[in-house]
């Protein structure tokens, strides 16, 4: 147990230590205010604020987490071993940044708390932020800066023991479009038909065809073999269903149709299923309950997990419906057109409202990013980069998660480095 001193013992300050040292670290941590129960412990310890005591291994407190709400902070980049830092202290300090306001500020999101410009669907671009603009979006700083803390308690305590995690891999995988042709009515294909002709796209209104006839199955139908090849690595997979509307009329389907509860069922015997709430509905708390209620009925259990369509994420409220929904886990901490880590961090954290101050129990999955953005990239840079991250995610034991689509593994060329990684890992 690592016992730490501080002048006031703050809701901040409890979480980010244990999240940095207990979930990242595996290390248990106390706080206490009262000097002389600090001076009276015998095992490790640490203290945390303006000045040192003493001789203590001393971190010094940049003030973050002694404040409440939100303002603007002044954040200045530096440089520092193999990534970057914020917030400098005095070479009193153990720590040449405070690490734990570092890592408060990127954890509570409160960038996007702040004043700033939003994209064409609502949400933070990540052209706003801090990560993007100070070139460190590719890395899980938080975890980087919690095991360079590990070296300095185990420099100073070296029987202080650590439980750290084990390296994972999460796969998500969205199906907000399950069947490309089949099950998708008359209307939607009739459509489909006249826009393939209008394009003289043969080989398409061939394909359609056949699906329909049933001498084939619909290409985007991979979840069979999504299942088989998960079967094969350790890896966990959750599978995301789109059940209230669609963004664009092609990506609507009867959720009521016997075959999409099949599917849902189906993939639910192997796999967590979770909801993608609908962009429409992000809003409306009423309809969001009725999309949670929906699948609960469709797969007689509790909803555990949701994303929010088009990763869109409006502080605090969206959280704050996640809780009043009871819902445990969310998966929509990513960028779509952009590969990175949004939080800073590779491992599960707990959502903090800074409105509230409070530490609440949704668990926010953070996710390396999704096919979609590495699409942009020529398929070596894609390779580089995956290899890149994955490395990274491996240093520190976290979690690499990244989010694919069912049509990610439609048997072709294009797909093979989805294909490949999903089946491998």
């Amino acid at each position: 147990m690592l016992l730490v001193h501080t002048q006031k013992i703050t809701p901040r300050l409890n979480y980010v230590f244990r999240h940095i040292c207990t979930s990242i670290l595996g290390v248990k941590v106390e706080f206490t205010s009262v000097i002389e129960t600090f001076i009276s412990h015998s095992g490790p310890k640490i203290s945390y604020g303006k000045v040192a005591m003493g001789n203590e291994l001393f971190f010094q407190s940049h003030g973050l987490l002694t404040e409440q709400g939100f303002e603007d902070v002044d954040v200045a980049l530096s440089k520092w071993n193999t990534s970057v830092c914020f917030f400098p202290m005095s070479d009193k300090s153990a720590l040449p940044f405070d690490i734990f306001a570092a890592s408060f500020y990127l954890l509570s999101r409160y960038e996007e708390y702040l004043p700033h410009v939003k994209d064409e669907l609502g949400r933070f671009p990540v052209s706003e932020s801090l990560a993007f603009k100070g070139k460190f979006l590719e890395k899980p700083v938080v975890d980087l800066w919690a095991y360079e803390l590990k070296k300095i308690l185990l420099a100073n305590f070296p029987d202080l023991e650590f439980t750290s995690n084990s390296f994972k891999f999460h796969h998500v995988v969205e199906a907000k479009r399950p069947f490309e042709f089949a099950h998708r009515g008359f209307l939607r294909n009739f459509f489909g038909y006249f826009r393939d002709l209008s394009k003289f796209r043969i080989t398409r209104i061939f394909s359609r065809s056949r699906v329909l006839l049933k001498l084939r199955k619909d290409p985007f139908d991979t979840f069979t073999w999504m299942i088989n090849s998960n079967k094969n690595t350790a890896s966990a997979l959750s599978v995301f269903f789109l059940l209230g509307e669609g963004m664009s009329f092609r990506e609507d389907l009867n959720t009521k149709k016997d075959k999409f509860e099949a599917l849902v069922k189906y993939v639910g015997d192997y796999n967590e299923v979770g909801l993608i709430l609908s962009y429409h509905s992000l809003h409306d708390y009423d309809q969001l309950n009725n999309e949670k209620k929906q699948m609960e009925e469709l797969t007689h259990r509790s909803l555990n997990s949701t994303m929010n369509d088009q990763f869109k994420v409006n502080l605090p409220n969206s959280y704050r419906d996640l809780l009043e929904l009871e819902v445990n886990h969310d998966f929509t901490m990513l960028y779509e057109n952009a590969f990175g880590f949004r939080a800073g961090t590779c491992t599960p954290f707990l959502f903090y409202d800074l409105d509230y101050e409070i530490k609440t129990p949704l668990l926010i999955h953070p996710m390396a990013g999704a096919t979609s953005a590495l699409k942009k990239l020529r398929e070596s840079e894609a390779e580089m980069l995956l290899e890149t991250m994955v490395s990274a995610v491996q240093m520190v034991n976290g979690t690499f998660s990244m989010l694919f689509s069912n049509k990610d593994f439609v048997s072709s060329k294009e797909n093979h480095l989805w294909r490949f990684f999903f089946s491998e890992n």
